[in-house]
């Protein structure tokens, strides 16, 4: 239970800080005021004034905020800040850098993660093992069997189950040669001598490498998201095995951001995909299930708890850009809307606006929080009979 409520203050607690350090630390380089950086949340149980800024312990660990001058009325400008430090009065551009620079500092953060993640523990590759054949398919008729390796297509290696996909589709459906390791039956073969310089008989099992030809068929399959796409096929599915790619200090740091990179799209898709309604509204997760989340991986290890806050700082990250005005995404907006038109948008069109995008926040909080109770009440088996 310790381990659990560490964990969670740590991730949660680091990400949203994460977050607004991003929002001090622009505001800073603009040379905008900033009259309080707490971390945490409530009644200040540290405090400590560094120039204009108060730097604040708050009691309610989750978290943190910054306390821009002038953001909520540009009038109200704390003792000892002048007008040109408000942040109401600065141009558009350098108020939607400060906003946008909260959901980069967590793309930020998800970057380094995996960079942690890369360099410590490599990057896992799902190898191109098959664990099963469908019956009929091509695969089949060729004879790949559950348990082969694929080598090559065509003389080209494939050393990762994705390698081997994209191989498969850019053929097209015409005949490949696929490069085979089959596990060996096993054949009885004479071994060494023994001390009496006798020799005896003993078991090996080498594996055997087949070229078979396989013809791909265009086939219906499913997609991460559960929609139907039409491809070409083999009709061979992954066996789960995976190995660890090391890698060197700096080539970590490219694999890491292309982990993150992946992550942001799969995010992104995953948002779209739940507003055509492709994704179902149960599936929308929040609190309860993210503190499921890092209690389980709390208890697995420390890798498994890294690459989970990096997936949800990429989360956290893209929530904020959405164009809702509460978040920053909405703030970004009204930025833009400025500079394109040359003045801000109307302030009571703004309140308007703010007021329905608390509304949206809240809805979408109700929801993913009867989500996640709905959740454990099935699991617990409440419902049965």
């Amino acid at each position: 239970m310790l381990t659990t409520s560490i964990a969670v203050v740590l991730v949660l607690g680091g990400l949203i800080f994460f977050h607004e350090l991003g929002h001090f630390l622009m505001a800073r380089s603009l040379g905008m005021g900033v009259s309080v950086f707490s971390l945490g949340f409530g009644p200040k149980l540290l405090k400590y004034k560094a120039g204009k800024t108060e730097y604040a312990l708050s009691l309610i660990p989750l978290g943190g905020y910054v306390a821009l001058v002038g953001e909520s009325n540009q009038e109200d400008l704390p003792a000892g800040f002048s007008k040109e430090e408000s942040f109401a009065l600065r141009p558009a551009w350098q108020r939607l850098m400060v906003v946008a620079a909260g959901p980069a500092a967590n793309i930020l953060l998800a970057w380094l993660l995996c960079w942690v993640l890369a360099f410590g523990w490599g990057t896992p590759v799902l190898l191109p093992d098959v664990g099963a054949v469908n019956e009929n398919s091509p695969a089949a008729v060729a004879g790949i069997q559950a348990g082969d390796r694929i080598l090559s297509i065509n003389g080209t290696p494939v050393p990762s189950w994705e390698a081997m996909s994209e191989t498969v589709a850019r053929n097209g459906g015409k005949p490949m040669r696929v490069e085979v390791e089959r596990a060996g039956r096993g054949a009885t073969v004479p071994t060494g001598p023994d001390a009496n310089g006798e020799r005896g008989q003993g078991w090996t099992a080498e594996p055997q490498r087949l070229t078979l030809t396989v013809t791909p068929e265009r086939a219906v399959r499913k997609t991460i998201f559960g929609e139907e796409e039409t491809a070409w096929l083999m009709g061979v599915r992954a066996a789960a095995h995976v190995s660890n790619e090391r890698h060197g200090f700096w080539a970590s740091a490219s694999a890491g951001a292309r982990q993150t990179w992946e992550m942001v799209s799969l995010t992104w898709q995953s948002f779209v995909k739940l507003a055509q309604r492709i994704v179902p509204i149960d599936q929308v997760g929040g609190p309860i299930m993210i503190v499921q989340l890092v209690s389980d991986q709390a208890h697995k290890g420390l890798a498994g708890l890294l690459a989970l806050t990096a997936l949800i700082s990429v989360n956290l990250g893209i929530l904020n850009l959405l164009p809702i005005p509460i978040l920053d995404g909405g703030q970004i907006v009204f930025c833009l809307w400025e500079i394109l038109f040359r003045r801000p948008l109307n302030a009571r069109v703004q309140e308007y606006a703010m007021r329905v995008g608390l509304a949206l926040l809240i809805c979408l909080m109700l929801l993913a929080t009867y989500n996640d109770i709905w959740r454990l009440v099935k699991k617990a088996g409440w419902l049965g009979a």
